[in-house]
């Protein structure tokens, strides 16, 4: 029975721990599963652009002995030249994977609907939970260990990352806090969702408006762009009201000494975090960058083999 990743909700605990102990390994040893999806190929449906979730899957399938086939918006235009169920019957006769880049987390859905082969979220408007893998895949090899002995402090927009972070903590055991101001909080149902997940892990999510108390006590750091593709009209106003949530070093100190600061890129300098911070010995963000590439290969193999 095939197997989609569209959320980190789809994978256990136990899965989403066994996919990192994966993406290590492939990390220390590649050779190893240089042929592990010989013949294989993805489809990369962009209609976001990005430089690292390209990078990370064209080179990561390859890797893996496997190809990949970039598709343009300008190629599909899904749901205007072609239909998404026109699209995903097409698609499983000729490859044997699809990931998507897009806006509305129901095209996602749908195509995972439609079609017979894996379907893997390259990110949407509600969730990147391909970020997220790689964000827990970084916190573990820096701090050690993932449970509710580690708290995350995500400061900024209440968005897609701010909602596969809250997704993948409370599968994890690990604690997490939000700071937005006020409206600009998560999707009220993934808030939901993460905190009835929480509950069988002993997760603590919590809302703080104060970014300095929420940052109090915190292992990581966490910030994202203020404006979010597709948002670019409202950049301007959102300057003005998230300015207080900025990251910099007089918010960092007030995390614990041996702090990480993490962002998903790219980052706007000046903006939601100042050069001393993202350049700082704190800073963890190309490791995190990095990560994609592992976390995402071992997200193919376990779909793809």
């Amino acid at each position: 029975m095939k197997k989609d990743f569209l959320s980190v909700r789809d994978f256990t605990k136990e899965e989403i721990l066994h996919t990192f102990e994966i993406a290590q390994d492939m990390k220390k040893d590649p050779l190893k599963y240089s042929k592990s999806l010989t013949f294989k190929t993805l489809a990369l449906i962009f209609e976001k652009p990005s430089l690292r979730t390209r990078t990370s899957f064209d080179v990561g399938i390859q890797q893996l002995g496997g190809f990949s086939l970039y598709l343009s918006p300008n190629e599909i235009n899904l749901g205007k030249r072609e239909s998404v169920y026109d699209v995903a019957k097409n698609l499983e006769r000729m490859v044997q994977g699809i990931m998507i880049r897009t806006f509305a987390h129901s095209i996602v859905e749908d195509m995972a609907k439609f079609a017979k082969i894996p379907v893997i979220n390259g990110l949407t408007d509600y969730s990147h939970p391909c970020q997220a893998m790689a964000d827990y895949l970084t916190i573990l090899e820096v701090k050690g260990k993932l449970d509710n002995s580690i708290n995350l402090t995500y400061i900024g927009d209440g968005n897609n990352v701010a909602h596969s972070l809250m997704f993948a903590g409370a599968r994890l055991g690990v604690n997490v806090t939000i700071s937005t101001p006020k409206g600009f909080e998560p999707n009220l149902a993934a808030w939901l969702q993460a905190t009835e997940d929480a509950k069988q892990t002993g997760a603590k999510l919590q809302l703080i408006y104060d970014p300095l108390e929420a940052v109090k006590n915190a292992d990581v750091v966490y910030t994202d762009v203020w404006a979010s593709m597709g948002q670019e009209s409202e950049a301007q106003i959102r300057r003005q009201i998230f300015m207080p949530y900025q990251v910099n070093m007089k918010l960092f100190s007030n995390a614990k000494p041996d702090a990480i600061f993490m962002h998903c890129l790219p980052a706007h300098r000046g903006d939601e975090v100042t050069d001393e911070v993202i350049d700082s010995t704190h800073s963890v963000v190309f490791q995190e960058a990095e990560n994609r590439l592992h976390a995402q290969k071992a997200i193919m193999y376990q779909l793809m083999k």
